[in-house]
């Protein structure tokens, strides 16, 4: 079995996959996730939007640990979210949490996201999120983060 790993310590936690420009986690509900009724809470909804953006960084191979070790160190902080609930989701759901990056903008990046159970859109989700220093003041993102990124914007998939 080629790739597979040869014992459970070797087993590594999906970070999705990209198709494109768009980033594809898959996320399972379980009983932890859910509130009284069965369903989804509401804030969770944030959890897995969040797990989408990192994720989509790791996989283009961008590293958080990596950003804040740097000479120059940066972190990210969300300073807006427009968040539309469309359908509840409830335990044992399979989801599928869809993550672009649009835009750069200064400090700024534009991103948009979606959670899809089937055909079904459960949320959606516009971000926007600022690279910071660690004492908290904004700051451009670092070359390195821009270049892996770049290929990948709304402007780069609609320029000939």
């Amino acid at each position: 079995m080629t790739g597979a790993p040869q014992n459970a310590s070797d087993a590594q936690p999906t970070a999705g996959v990209l198709d494109g420009r768009e980033h594809r986690l898959p996320v399972r509900i379980y009983y932890e996730d859910t509130d009284f009724t069965g369903l989804v809470y509401h804030a969770n909804y944030l959890r897995y939007f969040e797990r989408g953006r990192s994720d989509y960084l790791r996989v283009v191979g961008i590293d958080h640990t990596a950003l804040l070790e740097r000479p120059d160190p940066c972190a990210f902080v969300v300073t807006r979210v427009e968040l539309d609930f469309r359908k509840a989701a409830r335990v044992d759901d399979a989801l599928l949490v869809r993550t672009t990056y649009d835009d750069i903008r200064g400090v700024r990046l534009i991103i948009r996201q979606r959670i899809e159970r089937g055909e079904d859109l459960i949320a959606e989700a516009a971000v926007t999120a600022a690279c910071i220093t660690p004492d908290g003041r904004p700051r451009r993102p670092p070359p390195e983060l821009v270049e892996r990124l770049k290929p990948l914007l709304l402007a780069a998939a609609t320029t000939p």
